[in-house]
C-alpha cells in the first residue's frame, strides 16, 4: 500500500460539453453572432474547454506521485498535451469512468502513450511495456453497464484480439464497480450514483473532502447525505434557466450548493451560454449565493483536498 499525503491535488483536465468550446458552427458563422466560442480562440482564455474531466495526484513518501483520473473524454489527447507538462503529471495510474458516453470515455484509445511508450523506450517493440510497479495495464474502473457500452464502441480495447493490422493498442484492465466504496491505489473512491436524464444514470464520486457531480440532471436526496460534510463540490451546471433534461442548469447547482453548503462550489460541464468572466461576476453576487463561494471552473484550474 502507497505511503501517500493526506493532501491531494485536483486539475481539471476539462469543464465543458461534449462538444466542447468554441463550436465549429459558431466560429463559421457569418457573421459571428457567439461571443464566447469568438472568445474562446483568444489565447489564455477561460471560455476555452474541454470535455469535463479531472485528474487527482496525490504525492506518496517513497515514490513519484499517483495520478487518477477521472474520465477521459474524446478531446482528452489535446487536454494532456496541455496541461500535463505544465502540471508535471509524468504517469497515470487508474481511469475512473462516470458514465460510458463519449464525452467521459472517448479518449480510452489514447491512454496507448502510457502502456506501449516504455517498451519503444527500451529498443525492443516486442517487450511487454513496463508501467508504474511493472505493470503491463492501465485499471480502468466503471459500471457493469459502461463496460458494455465499451465492448461495443471500443470492442479492440476490452478484447485485444479483435485488433486489425499491426498497430498497437492501449492495454487496458476494465473492472467493474457498484455501489460500494473502491480503493484505488489508496484513495478510496466511493460513487455517487445520479440521474443523467429521466432514462439513465451517471457516477458522481466523493474523494475525501471532495464531491465531484460532473453529470447529473438532479442530485437525490440519499446522495446529499453522503456528501453533506464536503469541504469541496464540484457539480454540473450546464447552462443558465433553461431546463436541458440531462444536465442541471446554473440555477439548479447553486441551489444544491446552498443545501450542501460547502467551503466551495466549482460549477463544470459548461456550455457556451455560459461566459465565465461575466458568470463568475454574477455568482459573486451575495445575493446570489448566499455568502457562498461558488465559481465556474476552468480548463487547467488546479485546487488542493485532504484525502483520507
Amino acid at each position: 500500500m502507497p505511503n501517500l499525503n493526506s493532501k491531494a491535488t485536483v486539475m481539471f483536465l476539462g469543464t465543458g460539453t461534449s462538444e466542447g468550446i468554441p463550436r465549429v458552427t459558431c466560429l463559421t458563422a457569418d457573421p459571428p453572432t457567439c461571443p464566447v466560442c469568438t472568445d474562446a480562440m483568444r489565447p489564455g482564455s477561460k471560455n476555452r474547454r474541454r470535455n469535463t474531466g479531472i485528474v487527482i495526484q496525490r504525492e506518496q513518501d517513497d515514490g513519484p506521485p499517483i495520478n487518477i483520473i477521472i474520465d477521459v473524454g474524446k478531446f482528452f489527447y489535446q487536454a494532456a498535451i496541455e496541461w500535463f507538462p505544465k502540471h508535471a503529471i509524468r504517469s497515470l495510474d487508474a481511469v475512473v469512468l462516470t458514465h460510458a458516453h463519449a464525452d467521459s470515455a472517448g479518449g480510452l484509445d489514447d491512454l496507448r502513450d502510457w502502456t506501449n511508450t516504455m517498451r519503444f523506450a527500451l529498443g525492443d517493440e516486442h517487450a511487454a511495456p513496463l508501467v508504474r510497479g511493472g505493470q503491463a495495464r492501465i485499471p480502468i474502473y466503471l459500471r457493469e453497464m459502461d463496460l458494455d457500452i465499451v465492448s461495443k464502441t471500443a470492442y479492440y480495447l476490452v478484447d485485444r484480439t479483435q485488433m486489425t493490422s499491426g498497430g498497437t493498442v492501449a492495454i487496458l484492465d476494465f473492472q467493474t464497480i457498484g455501489n460500494e466504496a473502491i480503493d484505488v491505489y489508496g484513495t478510496e473512491v466511493l460513487p455517487l450514483e445520479v440521474p443523467h436524464g429521466p432514462d439513465y444514470s451517471c457516477n458522481g464520486y466523493r474523494i475525501g473532502d471532495l464531491a465531484y457531480i460532473s453529470d447529473a440532471s438532479d442530485v437525490p436526496d440519499a446522495i446529499l447525505d453522503l456528501i453533506s460534510d464536503v469541504d469541496t463540490l464540484v457539480i454540473d451546471a450546464l447552462r443558465p434557466e433553461r431546463t436541458h433534461g440531462s444536465h442541471l442548469t446554473t440555477e439548479q447547482a447553486v441551489d444544491y450548493a446552498k443545501r450542501v453548503r460547502p467551503r466551495r462550489t466549482l460549477l463544470t460541464d459548461a456550455a457556451h451560454g455560459i461566459d465565465h468572466y461575466r458568470m463568475n461576476a454574477f455568482l459573486r453576487d451575495p445575493g446570489v449565493n448566499d455568502g457562498l463561494d461558488i465559481q465556474y471552473a476552468y480548463d487547467g484550474m488546479s485546487i488542493e483536498i485532504e484525502v483520507k
